[in-house]
């Protein structure tokens, strides 16, 4: 007989069965708690205890330590955790007049374009382990490569994306053989966000084909013996300085000449050349290249969304819409969203109902559904108290 065979299975799931009630309870916190201080990538003394910045890479389903020489550097195959910890001011609790200094952190699940789900589903299991770890008191942010926020951006001054990842055979070399140098074709741009900043300059490899470049931006290419710089006819003097920067990297390890070439001079078609573009002459050629990150788009509104269950079911009702959003909107009692207009926002009020605080990640996913322009935004969840300045920034406060 079958071993299924004479079961008889219940005409209706009932969650109350299985341990989905315990969520956000004081077991499912210990139980995760009691996980995450066996964790060896966080469980040495320095996390939680010192400020910092900490990143770790996905590799098999472990969390690995990214090396500190290459921070900065992540790969669109791969799924890493980045941790900021800061030290800032904040005033006793029942006095206005003493303050004492708190450690608060943030964790950002950074996804690359091309990661694994495994990899990017045990990312995002982790950060909230090790949310649970720092006691609940960081805030939690999902990153995608296609759309890095102002906070992830300002953490990497020289923020550089490579292709390939920790499953990649880029690197395979066949025994007794000597490994071949791969061309290497890094675009600097601009952010396309008008927000983010002007020194928002950022470094993707691209495939190492003309019909990569672009007259709007800076290129560099590796060609192993030598380094070469092509500048767009429309490229920015910041691009300019960021590929000097870039050089500046590369030949830090390996001595090579470096020739910058400018797409309005005739010697340019070198450039053109070693990229498969023989019969292009770029005196002549409009370079436009799709740019491997966009800008989401920005609504003009903010808007202020309560999550309740003060009637016995859960509500998802607008507060607030405008500019006059404000700290007194906000009610300890519940859980809030707040869309910012490139951000979206869930707020933690400390006496927040368990189904409350259950709840967010449904409710923030089912909105950002509902949102044909969300799908971009970066998304952060912060409980109150452990406010950083990012949140303040975004309700305007």
């Amino acid at each position: 007989m079958p071993p299924h065979q004479g079961l008889v299975h219940a005409q209706e799931y009932d969650w109350r069965d299985s341990n989905v009630a315990l969520i956000n309870s004081d077991l499912d916190h210990k139980v995760k708690h009691q996980s995450a201080a066996t964790e060896p990538a966080w469980n040495n003394g320095v996390i939680g205890a010192e400020p910092g910045l900490y990143i770790w890479r996905i590799e098999d389903f472990e969390v690995v330590p990214w090396p500190k020489e290459k921070y900065g550097c992540f790969h669109e195959g791969d799924s890493y955790m980045v941790l900021f910890s800061e030290k800032v001011k904040s005033r006793t609790e029942g006095s206005a007049e003493e303050e004492r200094e708190k450690l608060v952190h943030d964790i950002f699940f950074w996804l690359g374009t091309h990661t694994s789900q495994d990899e990017a589903g045990t990312a995002a299991y982790k950060t909230v382990e090790l949310d649970e770890f720092l006691n609940g008191a960081a805030t939690q942010h999902r990153e995608l490569q296609s759309a890095p926020s102002d906070a992830f951006s300002a953490l990497f001054p020289r923020l550089k994306i490579l292709r390939g990842g920790v499953r990649s055979g880029f690197t395979h070399v066949e025994t007794n053989e000597e490994p071949q140098h791969i061309d290497t074709l890094l675009r600097i741009f601009k952010h396309p966000s008008a927000s983010a900043g002007r020194d928002a300059i950022l470094v993707h490899e691209v495939e190492p084909t003309w019909r990569s470049l672009d007259e709007d931006d800076v290129f560099v290419l590796d060609k192993g013996d030598k380094i070469f710089v092509w500048q767009g006819r429309k490229c920015s003097p910041m691009e300019k300085l960021k590929a000097a920067q870039v050089v500046n990297d590369m030949t830090l390890a390996k001595h090579v000449d470096v020739e910058v070439l400018l797409q309005v001079e005739a010697r340019s078609k070198i450039f053109v050349d070693y990229l498969g573009g023989e019969d292009v002459n770029p005196l002549e050629t409009t370079f436009k290249a799709q740019r491997p990150v966009s800008a989401a788009s920005e609504r003009k509104v903010k808007k202020l969304f309560r999550l309740s269950d003060a009637e016995g079911e859960l509500s998802f009702d607008l507060v607030r819409e405008g500019n006059g959003i404000g700290k007194g909107d906000l009610d300890d009692n519940d859980v809030f969203l707040l869309d910012a207009g490139k951000s979206i926002w869930v707020w933690e009020g400390r006496g927040a109902s368990r189904a409350e605080k259950a709840m967010w990640l449904k409710v923030m996913q089912q909105y950002v559904a509902q949102q044909e322009d969300a799908a971009a935004l970066s998304i952060a969840k912060v409980s109150e108290g452990n406010e950083g300045r990012g949140f303040w920034a975004a309700v305007g406060a």
